[in-house]
């Protein structure tokens, strides 16, 4: 791994144009590298930060991404409650990304066959790799440290093998989902975990600093050979001992 870095903002305002160059700049670098970029997503926050922040980059071209979902509810697309429906209002219908570029569950299936389906068109869309290599997964984290829709003591955490795990009890509504393993997330070039507010202070504080018990599934994320973020605001560090970077008015991440 290429070592974690805690970056401290003021606030989720001083926060969201970091992460959108943040962005951009491992998309410049994989089109460059590769011919494509490849972006997962996740839900919460991270929907209205990027709606905002990517769409006030000058001359963003979208052409070339394939997004996928680090985890998606089954539910269908006109639901509040879809992820991608979130994103198609926010962020896709706004930019030049195909259609073809957005991978997507389909929601009309019984959770089991829904993660089999979505398993098959992430091997469509990385031929070759056994676990899916993402240029960047975005990931928030719950208060109880869950992140994607992997909770604290399920036994999702020892998933080893399948891509897409199916979830039919999933501690927080809606019950069905599919979500990435870890050994997907542990295979990213790059991960960068977005975590705002006081609520997520003491979590926060369990996730980066604690020593005892089993780890919750946010300390779990440990690339194993890609980079790994924390972008998080001063609430959510209140309660932090170790040592943070305090960008000034440039940060290069």
């Amino acid at each position: 791994m290429a070592g974690r870095r805690v970056v401290v903002f003021p606030s989720s305002a001083e926060l969201g144009p970091v992460l959108a160059q943040l962005v951009k700049s491992r998309a410049d670098k994989a089109i460059s590298a590769r011919g494509r970029f490849t972006l997962g997503l996740s839900g919460g926050s991270l929907v209205s930060i990027l709606g905002k922040e990517l769409l006030a980059l000058p001359e963003l071209d979208c052409s070339k991404w394939v997004v996928g979902f680090c985890d998606e509810r089954l539910v269908s697309f006109d639901d509040p409650e879809s992820t991608y429906g979130l994103y198609k209002n926010q962020l896709f219908s706004k930019i030049n990304i195909p259609a073809s570029g957005i991978l997507t569950i389909d929601p009309s299936l019984p959770v089991k066959e829904c993660a089999e389906d979505y398993t098959c068109k992430l091997k469509e869309a990385f031929p070759g790799d056994h676990f899916p290599v993402f240029d960047i997964l975005l990931l928030g984290m719950g208060p109880d440290g869950h992140t994607c829709s992997l909770f604290p003591d399920h036994p999702l955490l020892e998933e080893t093998q399948k891509i897409v795990a199916p979830i039919s009890d999933s501690p927080k509504p809606p019950p069905q989902r599919v979500t990435m393993t870890f050994p997907v997330v542990n295979s990213a070039h790059c991960v960068a975990f977005v975590s705002t507010g006081g609520s997520k202070a003491p979590v926060l504080k369990e996730v980066l600093e604690g020593k005892e018990g089993p780890a919750l599934p946010a300390a779990r994320v440990v690339p194993t050979v890609g980079e790994l973020f924390w972008l998080i605001d001063d609430p959510a560090a209140a309660s932090l001992t170790i040592q943070v970077e305090r960008p000034g008015s440039e940060v290069k991440l």
